[in-house]
Protein backbone atom coordinates (compact mmCIF):
# COMPACT_ATOMS: atom_id res chain seq x y z
CA UNK A 1 0.00 0.00 0.00
CA UNK A 2 1.11 3.91 -1.09
CA UNK A 3 1.27 5.69 2.00
CA UNK A 4 0.76 9.57 2.08
CA UNK A 5 4.18 10.87 2.75
CA UNK A 6 5.58 14.34 3.61
CA UNK A 7 8.21 15.74 1.40
CA UNK A 8 7.92 19.18 3.23
CA UNK A 9 6.24 21.87 2.31
CA UNK A 10 6.25 23.94 -0.78
CA UNK A 11 5.16 27.45 -1.60
CA UNK A 12 1.38 27.17 -3.90
CA UNK A 13 3.32 28.90 -6.90
CA UNK A 14 7.28 29.61 -7.39
CA UNK A 15 7.50 33.20 -7.32
CA UNK A 16 9.77 34.64 -10.53
CA UNK A 17 12.69 36.39 -9.41
CA UNK A 18 11.73 40.30 -8.60
CA UNK A 19 14.47 43.02 -10.53
CA UNK A 20 15.10 45.55 -8.25
CA UNK A 21 17.14 48.50 -9.53
CA UNK A 22 19.45 50.59 -6.96
CA UNK A 23 20.60 53.38 -8.79
CA UNK A 24 23.62 55.28 -6.90
CA UNK A 25 24.59 51.89 -5.78
CA UNK A 26 27.73 52.81 -5.29
CA UNK A 27 27.24 55.74 -2.78
CA UNK A 28 27.22 55.15 0.79
CA UNK A 29 23.54 54.81 1.00
CA UNK A 30 23.27 52.11 -2.33
CA UNK A 31 26.44 50.16 -0.65
CA UNK A 32 24.73 49.76 2.83
CA UNK A 33 20.85 49.20 0.99
CA UNK A 34 22.07 46.27 -1.31
CA UNK A 35 23.23 43.66 1.05
CA UNK A 36 20.23 44.48 2.80
CA UNK A 37 17.46 43.63 -0.41
CA UNK A 38 19.48 40.70 -1.33
CA UNK A 39 19.33 39.24 2.51
CA UNK A 40 15.24 39.34 2.38
CA UNK A 41 14.68 42.88 4.02
CA UNK A 42 13.16 44.35 1.57
CA UNK A 43 10.69 40.96 0.13
CA UNK A 44 10.87 38.60 2.67
CA UNK A 45 12.88 35.34 3.00
CA UNK A 46 11.61 33.96 -0.04
CA UNK A 47 11.34 36.10 -2.35
CA UNK A 48 14.65 35.89 -5.30
CA UNK A 49 15.73 38.56 -6.82
CA UNK A 50 17.61 39.97 -9.50
CA UNK A 51 19.70 43.02 -8.83
CA UNK A 52 20.24 46.15 -11.01
CA UNK A 53 23.06 48.46 -9.56
CA UNK A 54 23.19 51.86 -11.62
CA UNK A 55 26.08 54.30 -10.95
CA UNK A 56 27.54 57.08 -13.20
CA UNK A 57 31.20 56.27 -15.26
CA UNK A 58 32.85 58.12 -12.67
CA UNK A 59 32.23 55.08 -10.43
CA UNK A 60 32.38 52.43 -12.39
CA UNK A 61 34.99 50.68 -10.60
CA UNK A 62 33.19 50.96 -7.13
CA UNK A 63 30.58 49.87 -8.44
CA UNK A 64 32.24 46.79 -9.90
CA UNK A 65 33.53 45.96 -6.35
CA UNK A 66 29.97 46.51 -4.98
CA UNK A 67 28.83 43.74 -7.33
CA UNK A 68 31.83 41.60 -6.27
CA UNK A 69 30.96 42.02 -2.61
CA UNK A 70 27.52 40.85 -2.74
CA UNK A 71 28.42 37.91 -4.94
CA UNK A 72 31.41 37.02 -3.07
CA UNK A 73 28.33 36.97 0.24
CA UNK A 74 26.42 34.15 -1.89
CA UNK A 75 23.04 35.64 -0.79
CA UNK A 76 21.04 32.56 -1.48
CA UNK A 77 17.65 35.07 -2.83
CA UNK A 78 20.27 36.25 -5.40
CA UNK A 79 19.91 35.06 -8.72
CA UNK A 80 21.70 37.70 -10.69
CA UNK A 81 23.21 40.97 -10.47
CA UNK A 82 23.68 43.46 -13.45
CA UNK A 83 26.01 46.55 -12.39
CA UNK A 84 26.16 49.39 -14.75
CA UNK A 85 26.67 52.69 -15.70
CA UNK A 86 23.84 52.25 -18.57
CA UNK A 87 20.60 53.66 -17.85
CA UNK A 88 18.62 51.66 -19.95
CA UNK A 89 20.75 48.50 -19.56
CA UNK A 90 19.65 49.13 -15.54
CA UNK A 91 16.13 49.88 -16.28
CA UNK A 92 15.44 46.83 -18.47
CA UNK A 93 12.58 44.66 -17.33
CA UNK A 94 12.79 46.37 -13.38
CA UNK A 95 9.74 45.51 -11.09
CA UNK A 96 10.99 47.64 -8.38
CA UNK A 97 13.27 50.65 -8.83
CA UNK A 98 14.83 52.63 -5.84
CA UNK A 99 15.96 55.84 -6.81
CA UNK A 100 19.10 56.57 -4.47
CA UNK A 101 21.21 58.57 -6.79
CA UNK A 102 21.21 62.36 -7.19
CA UNK A 103 23.45 65.59 -7.00
CA UNK A 104 24.14 66.38 -3.46
CA UNK A 105 24.13 70.39 -2.73
CA UNK A 106 28.02 71.32 -2.01
CA UNK A 107 28.96 74.09 -0.42
CA UNK A 108 28.24 77.45 -1.58
CA UNK A 109 25.34 76.06 -4.13
CA UNK A 110 22.03 77.43 -5.10
CA UNK A 111 19.33 75.27 -4.99
CA UNK A 112 18.94 76.23 -8.16
CA UNK A 113 21.98 74.67 -9.24
CA UNK A 114 21.47 71.02 -7.48
CA UNK A 115 17.47 71.03 -8.94
CA UNK A 116 18.65 71.76 -12.58
CA UNK A 117 21.48 68.85 -12.31
CA UNK A 118 18.82 66.55 -10.55
CA UNK A 119 16.46 67.58 -13.32
CA UNK A 120 18.59 65.82 -15.82
CA UNK A 121 19.28 62.87 -13.85
CA UNK A 122 15.76 62.02 -12.90
CA UNK A 123 14.37 63.00 -16.66
CA UNK A 124 16.80 60.79 -18.44
CA UNK A 125 16.27 58.02 -15.76
CA UNK A 126 12.28 58.37 -15.72
CA UNK A 127 12.56 58.01 -19.66
CA UNK A 128 14.46 54.92 -19.64
CA UNK A 129 12.26 53.39 -16.62
CA UNK A 130 8.90 54.56 -18.94
CA UNK A 131 10.58 52.45 -22.00
CA UNK A 132 12.45 49.33 -20.09
CA UNK A 133 11.14 48.87 -16.93
CA UNK A 134 7.80 45.99 -15.80
CA UNK A 135 4.27 47.84 -17.09
CA UNK A 136 3.74 47.72 -12.98
CA UNK A 137 7.29 48.77 -12.05
CA UNK A 138 7.00 50.47 -8.44
CA UNK A 139 9.91 53.51 -7.61
CA UNK A 140 10.45 54.68 -4.51
CA UNK A 141 12.62 58.26 -4.61
CA UNK A 142 15.34 58.61 -2.06
CA UNK A 143 17.62 61.66 -3.11
CA UNK A 144 16.84 64.49 -2.20
CA UNK A 145 15.20 66.96 -3.08
CA UNK A 146 12.68 63.52 -2.87
CA UNK A 147 9.81 65.12 -3.39
CA UNK A 148 10.54 66.97 -6.60
CA UNK A 149 12.61 64.33 -7.90
CA UNK A 150 9.77 61.81 -7.24
CA UNK A 151 7.46 64.74 -9.37
CA UNK A 152 9.48 64.56 -12.22
CA UNK A 153 10.20 60.63 -12.45
CA UNK A 154 6.50 60.76 -12.37
CA UNK A 155 6.19 62.97 -15.22
CA UNK A 156 8.39 61.96 -17.77
CA UNK A 157 7.76 58.16 -17.22
CA UNK A 158 3.63 58.69 -17.43
CA UNK A 159 2.95 55.41 -18.30
CA UNK A 160 4.42 53.79 -14.65
CA UNK A 161 0.85 54.62 -12.78
CA UNK A 162 1.30 57.79 -10.43
CA UNK A 163 0.54 55.43 -7.48
CA UNK A 164 3.54 53.56 -7.86
CA UNK A 165 5.64 56.25 -7.30
CA UNK A 166 6.63 57.53 -3.80
CA UNK A 167 9.46 59.06 -1.89
CA UNK A 168 11.08 59.29 1.61
CA UNK A 169 10.35 62.82 2.76
CA UNK A 170 11.32 61.92 6.70
CA UNK A 171 14.94 63.63 6.39
CA UNK A 172 13.16 66.70 5.76
CA UNK A 173 9.92 66.87 8.26
CA UNK A 174 13.09 65.53 10.95
CA UNK A 175 15.22 68.77 10.11
CA UNK A 176 12.52 71.35 10.27
CA UNK A 177 12.50 73.79 13.64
Amino acid sequence: AFGARSFGTFPPFAMAPKRVLITGAAGQIGYALAPQVCRGAMFGPDQEIILHLLDIPPAETALGGVAMELIDAAYPLVKGIVATVDVDEACKDVDVAVMVGGFPRGPGMERKEVMGKNVAIYKGQASSLEKHAAPDCKVVVVANPANTNALILSNYAPKIPKENVTCLTRLDHNRAP
